[in-house]
């Protein structure tokens, strides 16, 4: 089990200020998480390890940066649209 200097130690990481039956209640939860790691240590991975080259996907996944025609006249249209305008900024009222 987590000792309790180990507890309060990762809660002063965590810059976290824990009562002593938080302390508690942590020790006991953080002992059950460490358990259930060493569980999983234990678990064989050798056939896992190997990976299936058809499953493994060496293609860009990222899209291509390309420069889009804007449409300047959907843009020009709202400017004009609005009631209150100075030059191409739409004018409104003061939120703050």
């Amino acid at each position: 089990m987590i000792s309790k200097e180990e507890v309060k130690h990762i809660a002063k990481l965590a810059r976290l200020e824990l009562t002593e039956k938080e302390i508690e209640k942590m020790q006991k939860d953080l002992s059950s998480i460490f358990d259930y790691f060493n569980v999983l240590k234990k678990v064989k991975t050798k056939k896992l390890s190997t990976i299936d080259q058809s499953m493994v996907l060496n293609e860009n996944v990222f899209r291509k940066d390309e420069v889009l025609e804007k449409n300047s006249s959907l843009a020009n249209n709202l400017i004009q649209a609005t009631p209150d305008k100075k030059e191409r900024y739409i004018k409104v009222k003061a939120v703050l």
